[in-house]
């Protein structure tokens, strides 16, 4: 479907997500989570997107989503809130809502939302908010403490999209927050930077000291080396030496802001280099989204 006249401006359009979906090779573990996708609705008027936007996305609905779980053999997902759609959070609750025991859900909120609010999008699986340094039309690090203070006593976490190589700027203020902290796309930094780059230096200290967590996610934003993205398998592989409980998988499905978008399949086959046994993929997929996302 394409996108209706009100939903188009400048901003440039990204390709809608790759009908093709390798199976991957080896067998997932029951209740196995990708932790991280975002669902945009056909119906743009009811949803629209924000103005203030870094790209244009096409459709990527939420039956798509779950045909895709199905297919790389994957029951569980998080849902994580595009930038956009602002602070709408609308359709994704609207998904929860028809999955709850299946869905998760990370929001986009400002400092005006209601306790009311709060515990409504808690009932239907919202489990984080999401701070987003990259893209416009989240919501920046003006507000992080604010709502990290609000959303601590619900148990949630507060999850980054931020580069590490800028990290040394923000680590004391994240350092204090009063709320689990979940870091996006392996720090996403470029990978052939390597694990000495200071950035990527310091998300492991503060994944050993101060255990934050790592999505094992979006390689192929920070890969020279499509499609087997194998100069990112460093990067994880300090990661998980770090602290293998703080680790989780994610998609990043419909793979948002790009031309072509990659294999979610081939994705997923990667982590088998990543954590080669059975019990290290039982924790990376099963494991620690359970506990991160209180799955039951």
């Amino acid at each position: 479907m394409s996108h209706p006249k009100s939903a188009i401006d400048s901003t440039p359009s990204c390709a809608p997500p790759g009908a093709e979906v390798t199976v991957p090779s080896f067998v997932l573990p029951t209740g196995a989570c990708d932790t991280h996708a975002h669902v945009i609705c056909d119906d743009f008027e009811r949803y629209p997107l924000v103005s203030d936007r870094s790209y244009t996305p096409p459709p990527a609905p939420e039956g798509l989503y779950l045909d895709v779980l199905r297919r790389i053999g994957i029951q569980r997902g998080v849902l994580v809130q595009p930038s956009v759609y602002g602070t709408d959070n609308r359709y994704m609750l609207d998904v929860l809502k028809r999955h709850q025991e299946q869905l998760r859900g990370v929001a986009v909120i400002n400092e005006q939302i209601g306790d009311e609010e709060l515990a409504k999008m808690h009932a239907l699986g919202v489990r984080g908010v999401r701070i987003n340094v990259l893209f416009r039309g989240g919501v920046n690090l003006d507000a992080m403490e604010h709502l990290a203070n609000r959303v601590a006593d619900l148990g949630w976490h507060m999850q980054f999209l931020i580069d590490v190589r800028y990290l040394s700027e923000l680590e004391a203020r994240i350092a204090k927050l009063p709320c689990p902290v979940v870091i996006d796309h392996l720090g996403h930094f470029p990978a052939h930077l390597g694990v000495k780059e200071p950035g990527f230096e310091a998300l492991l200290r503060n994944v050993s000291e101060h255990g934050w967590w790592v999505k094992l996610s979006g390689a192929y934003r920070l890969s020279d080396q499509q499609p087997e993205y194998a100069d990112t398998d460093a990067l994880a592989h300090a990661l998980l030496d770090t602290a293998p409980e703080r680790m989780v998988w994610g998609s990043d499905w419909p793979h948002v802001a790009l031309e072509s978008p990659p294999d979610t399949g081939l994705l997923l086959e990667r982590l088998h280099a990543w954590a080669p046994s059975e019990r290290q993929r039982q924790r990376i997929l099963v494991d620690n989204p359970a506990a991160l996302y209180d799955f039951k």
